[in-house]
């Protein structure tokens, strides 16, 4: 199985997002950078945190434009999995490719510590390997991870399965706790907290290992 990193300007969780995927025996990942206009070849594609051209406008809101995101949008259309995390959900959403908006965080300070979630739908191609309403702990690290939307997207999202993570205590002022989701078709994921921080006892924890294991599964079981 072959993973794109996508980098901007101003990425900084890049390298840690690599390492997760290096783990695993069975995958080869790669860098791709923002001045691409190729995503051929890969199975995978990861949108990292940081502070993609500076977090100027809005964050994501340059790095929306970037050469690379044509291919990301073909990339996400053809049904392969795509992740962003932290400043990557923000790019998703820039992009059209989920619902909904970040906003500052409710108390307007930038929040770096773990924080518990809960997996709200475990039947997605990146919650499979864990149970159904299991606890994590995983760390966020944001200004605006407060994500918004309405009530009439809220409720679609719900009915359609499309939240995989809720906070047990909000951090941010998050709409219904939310912490996570995928679009309608499952197989675009953004998420604020970073489980590419927690896959090695050494780092804290593991509990961000198992959404790896759940891509690897899928892309394994859709290949076989």
């Amino acid at each position: 199985m072959k993973v794109a990193v996508l980098v901007f300007p101003g990425s900084n969780c890049d390298q840690d997002m690599l390492g997760a995927w290096q783990l695993m025996p069975e995958v080869e990942c790669q860098y791709v950078f923002h001045s691409e206009s190729s995503l051929e070849g890969f199975d995978v594609v990861a949108v990292p945190g940081g502070f993609s051209y500076g977090d100027y406008l809005r964050c994501g809101a340059i790095a929306r434009f970037s050469p690379v995101m044509k291919a990301l949008q073909e990339f996400a259309e053809s049904g392969k999995p795509v992740i962003g995390v932290c400043n990557g959900f923000q790019i998703l959403l820039e992009a059209g490719l989920l619902e909904g908006a970040l906003l500052r965080n409710e108390g307007l300070s930038f929040i770096c510590r773990p924080e518990k979630l809960r997996v709200v739908n475990k039947h997605s191609m990146f919650t499979s390997a864990y149970a159904e309403n299991q606890i994590l702990e995983i760390p966020i690290a944001h200004g605006e991870g407060n994500y918004y939307c309405d009530a009439e997207t809220y409720a679609r999202l719900k009915s359609n399965g499309q939240i995989l993570f809720e906070y047990e205590h909000n951090p941010n002022g998050s709409f219904m706790n939310i912490a996570g989701i995928c679009n309608s078709k499952g197989n675009v994921l953004g998420m604020m907290p970073h489980p590419e921080r927690v896959v090695e006892s050494l780092l804290g924890g593991t509990d961000g290992l198992p959404l790896f294991h759940s891509i690897l599964n899928f892309c394994q079981h859709k290949t076989a």
